[in-house]
């Protein structure tokens, strides 16, 4: 079945709205006076604690974001590492804790709105859950506008609220209550580290945008710079934010009040007419629970979705809708948050799934471990995290630590959750998944096995990350050479003399040369692509351009060479420029693909010739056969030089076919009126050329 693919629409600001949106809510709005009253005056310290302590999580899944750019996040990063058993504890269990922190904040929401509408708290919450998850099937980019809307609204009003707020606290007339906090740390040290693992979760929301990694454009950029910003800003306005309220409340009200903002708002913003002061900071309160309940029904809901893909769960939640999201996952979503508001204690349950996500954090941790020593060469992502490994061990010890902190009703509750993510795992799936993490490749260096499909999936993913490069591999399938060739005990020479012929006329290299490189690295820069295609890879400094020959084996009642395996019907030679950096693992993620597709492998053996077998591996949509005589505007345009003639979009003229002769055009190379021309280009600019 072919998996369904998400548009990628979402730019920088909005996977900034998206993490940003997810974090504020009750760990700022509600949270600061309960963390105040176990700890003290040293309650905002706490908070910058937090944050610092967040880097290591946020560097190890920014690394994973940019690897593996999939629907799923950290379901997909735990499934591709450490095994589908994993990855299911990974995606159910984030998708319940999201459900139920995204309910909660609906639930913060109708409670602040409920100040202004005569409706019952619960019933508001349940509208607004319709209207969101409404929102969410309508479309992402929809979803994001209303998003970017949100954060825009909270972070302008919270900034005119810091600026007031410090400027009265450090004003010349500043009438401070942080001398009437008796203790700095009210309960010890203890008390303190206890209040870093309460409020360490108000930031945990800074990873739910991997769940929307594979709808967000140029990701090895957007994802980790708007998680560094993301971080950096609500650091900012938590810490500051708190310190105000440690100077404006006394003790007794601070730690009793569960609107520490508003009540903090109420004593400097005075100055604005009648209550405008506090009615803008319940604005800000509103956008910051409707941004967390919004990001995390999107966020949530694609959990389930990428777990579909990969027959985890029933194949109904990777069904898309019209507009081209997950509509029935969403549906889903909703519904079950629709049952958290009417049955559950949600305050309660939502604190909670707090230790299942900080056992997340170390996993991801982990994992970023695991698939830095599989060591495979397809593991490209586009951040790395520094000072590896320290850095993920730490990310490994700082959720054990702050999961001790917390008690052992929430760890015991999270192992239950985990045991029943298992039994689902072995009852729907385990018998019939076959898929295994890199963890395997690093079991096949200490001398056991390795799960070769991984590789081929991560390959494809680096051909949908680089998309800009399409092009540019249209061109190298378009003016390669792919032969039909018989297979004998001699195949490997055979391959390697055809193809060192051909590389030594279009490079300044000589044939022997060439020869002995390609015998030397086939035996050490192989790859394996998927669907029986073996790929070889060098690199050379005297050229400019990638090149390619391919070989398809007639099988026969003689047996193989020994070099090649039985089992591989295809050869392909691919030869690039050594300071075109990540070309040769761009140019494989595209043929991975390609190969990988449901159709390839009939459409391969049913071509009938060189001209179909560059087809095969050429996107339909991507290239066109025109001869210039049948074609109005190509008409027009014979007995003119390439270079004068102006092709719609960005196509271009890919290979001439004049009789019997195959000609590799030139900018002067000029049409005659029965030429067959490929021609390759974007979807829309052969469309264009079509009609």
């Amino acid at each position: 079945m072919k998996k369904r693919k998400l548009n990628k629409e979402l730019g920088l600001f909005d996977v900034y709205a998206i993490s940003t949106g997810a974090m504020f809510s009750s760990g700022f709005f509600l949270l600061p006076g309960i963390a105040a009253a176990e700890t003290g005056a040293s309650v905002y310290l706490a908070y910058l604690a937090s944050g610092l302590l967040m880097i290591p999580s946020m560097l190890s899944v920014a690394e994973l974001s940019t690897a593996m750019p999939k629907a799923g996040g950290t379901y997909y990063f735990l499934d591709r590492s450490l095994g589908p058993m994993i990855g299911t504890v990974g995606g159910l269990g984030s998708w319940f804790a999201l459900i139920f922190k995204s309910a909660f904040a609906l639930i913060g929401m109708g409670a602040y709105l409920s100040l202004y509408v005569n409706v019952p708290i619960t019933q508001l919450a349940l509208i607004l859950t319709v209207i969101f998850g409404v929102l969410n099937i309508y479309g992402a980019k929809e979803t994001t506008l209303l998003q970017r809307i949100l954060v825009a609204t909270l972070l302008g009003i919270m900034t005119v609220f810091i600026i007031q707020g410090l400027s009265v606290v450090w004003g010349s007339e500043a009438t401070s209550t942080y001398s009437e906090y008796s203790d700095f740390f009210r309960n010890g040290i203890h008390g303190f580290t206890y209040t870093i693992g309460l409020v360490i979760v108000s930031y945990a929301g800074l990873t739910k945008v991997t769940s929307v990694a594979e709808e967000v454009q140029n990701p090895d950029r957007n994802i980790p710079l708007s998680m560094i910003l993301s971080l950096f800003t609500a650091a900012i306005i938590y810490v500051l934010g708190v310190y105000i309220m440690l100077n404006v409340l006394n003790p007794e009200e601070f730690y009793a009040s569960l609107t520490p903002v508003a009540d903090a708002g109420k004593k400097f913003l005075s100055w604005l007419p009648g209550s405008w002061g506090v009615t803008a900071v319940v604005v800000a309160a509103v956008a910051a629970f409707a941004s967390t309940g919004n990001a995390g029904i999107m966020s949530a809901s694609r959990y389930p979705f990428a777990m579909s893909r990969d027959e985890l769960i029933s194949p109904r939640f990777s069904k898309l809708g019209k507009t081209g999201t997950p509509s029935f996952a969403i549906t889903v979503t909703i519904i079950l948050m629709a049952v958290v508001l009417l049955v559950f204690d949600v305050e309660a349950v939502a604190k909670l799934a707090s230790a299942f996500q900080l056992i997340l954090f170390g996993l991801m941790s982990l994992a970023v471990v695991v698939m830095r020593e599989s060591k495979i060469d397809a593991y490209s992502p586009g951040f790395r995290s520094p000072l590896y490994p320290w850095v993920q061990i730490a990310g490994m010890l700082i959720p054990v630590w702050l999961i001790a902190e917390m008690g052992l009703m929430p760890v015991s509750l999270t192992g239950i959750m985990i045991v029943l993510c298992i039994v689902w795992y072995f009852y729907y799936a385990g018998e019939k998944i076959e898929r295994q993490g890199a963890i395997f490749h690093v079991h096949e260096r200490l001398g056991r096995k390795r799960y070769e499909a991984l590789e081929y999936e991560l390959m494809s993913i680096l051909n949908e990350k680089n998309g800009e490069d399409k092009l540019a591999y249209e061109q190298v399938v378009a003016r390669s050479v792919i032969r039909d060739i018989s297979e004998s005990k001699k195949l490997l020479d055979e391959c390697t003399d055809i193809t060192a012929e051909i590389f030594s006329g279009r490079t300044n290299k000589g044939t022997d040369e060439i020869k002995h490189e390609l015998q030397k690295q086939y035996k050490t820069n192989t790859y394996n692509i998927g669907k029986g295609v073996v790929i070889c890879q060098i690199g050379y400094e005297a050229i400019t351009t990638a090149e390619m020959v391919g070989f398809r084996i007639n099988k026969s009642g003689d047996k193989l060479s020994s070099e090649i395996d039985e089992e591989k019907h295809t050869l392909i030679f691919l030869i690039t420029p050594v300071e075109a950096y990540g070309l040769d693992m761009r140019l494989v993620g595209h043929l991975a693909e390609i190969v990988n597709q449901p159709s390839f492998l009939q459409r391969w053996y049913e071509a009938k010739s060189e001209k179909q077998l560059r087809e095969v591996l050429i996107s339909d949509e991507h290239f066109i056969h025109l001869f210039i005589s049948e074609n109005e505007f190509l008409n027009r345009q014979k007995g003119k030089k390439i270079g004068d003639v102006n092709l719609p979009g960005d196509c271009l003229v890919a290979i001439i076919y004049r009789d019997e002769d195959l000609i590799i055009p030139h900018g002067d190379t000029v049409l005659e009126a029965e030429d067959e021309l490929t021609i390759i280009g974007n979807p829309d600019a052969i469309r264009e050329l079509k009609a």
